[in-house]
């Protein structure tokens, strides 16, 4: 299966172009749900490719406003290019799309992402017999429910992982956070504010010592804040599971189904690992 048979066409795509700011790229991926979005820019009346921002430029960079500096470039593919050629350059590079461009690189063509190749394993047309317990990844990132949501969003960012697994008082599984579910609900304010309005009490039980340091500095900017409620206000609590006998092709399709990005992977119903779409890519 080639690239040009699952990516999303150019003729189906939002960009957002240049010059321009964070709100473009912000609008765009709260209305949308997507994780990033294409940057161009016109040259003689030609779309050029330039870049892609996503919502983890958008959190980490809260003082930036022009989106030419938000940017940044990512590997890309062609259309003949296969899809098992795509995913292996997604797990090489870390990356979750592959803007897809004309053979000169200027051009946008379309766009193939991780959730192109789940859905391609869903369908068969690529490999899914593996069992998920040969693909799982045993290191479950974790958090209490009562963790404010801005420390699980910094917890995300230091992790390096875009979920959190959220247990109650009993260590048992409560429900599941994603950085999707914290750009729906965190907002850009202009001005003077103060840090401390986006995070933990300076002395709640969960207020890091780095989050401590800055809660009495203003900062003269645009800043992303996050509601302080516990995570339990904003997790997802209808929780889809798969054992280790599952096939990846079954995981595939509870994810494209479900429209999740990660499952946690289970043992007698006790949690031991988790089998994100990236994952599944191993299987190709």
């Amino acid at each position: 299966m080639n690239v040009e048979d699952a990516m999303t066409p150019r003729s189906e795509l939002v960009v957002v172009e240049l010059p321009g700011t964070r709100d473009d790229a912000l609008t765009y991926i709260q209305e949308h749900g997507f994780s990033s979005v294409p940057v161009v820019k016109r040259d003689d009346g030609n779309e050029v490719y330039r870049g892609i921002v996503s919502r983890d430029d958008l959190i980490s960079k809260p003082e930036e406003d022009q989106l030419a500096l938000l940017m940044r470039e990512v590997p890309t593919v062609t259309p003949a290019d296969t899809l098992v050629e795509a995913a292996n350059l997604m797990l090489e590079k870390g990356g979750r799309r592959l803007p897809v461009v004309e053979v000169d690189g200027r051009g946008l063509e379309g766009i193939v992402t991780v959730t192109d190749v789940i859905r391609a394993i869903a369908r068969g047309h690529e490999n899914g017999d593996t069992p998920c317990g040969n693909l799982a990844t045993r290191e479950v990132n974790a958090a209490y429910v009562g963790t404010p949501l801005p420390t699980i969003e910094r917890e995300l960012g230091l992790a390096r992982v875009p979920y959190a697994v959220c247990l109650d008082e009993h260590g048992k599984m409560a429900g599941i956070v994603t950085e999707v579910d914290i750009l729906e609900v965190a907002r850009v304010v202009e001005g003077e504010e103060s840090t401390g309005n986006s995070f933990a009490d300076q002395d709640a039980d969960y207020a890091w010592e780095g989050i401590k340091g800055t809660g009495n500095r203003y900062l003269p900017t645009r800043n992303v804040e996050i509601p302080t409620a516990p995570v339990s206000e904003f997790m997802s609590d209808d929780l889809v599971t798969v054992s280790k006998r599952r096939s990846a092709q079954e995981a595939a399709q509870e994810m494209i189904t479900n429209e999740i990005e990660q499952i946690p992977l289970v043992s007698g119903g006790e949690l031991v690992g988790i089998v994100r779409d990236v994952d599944l890519l191993e299987a190709l």
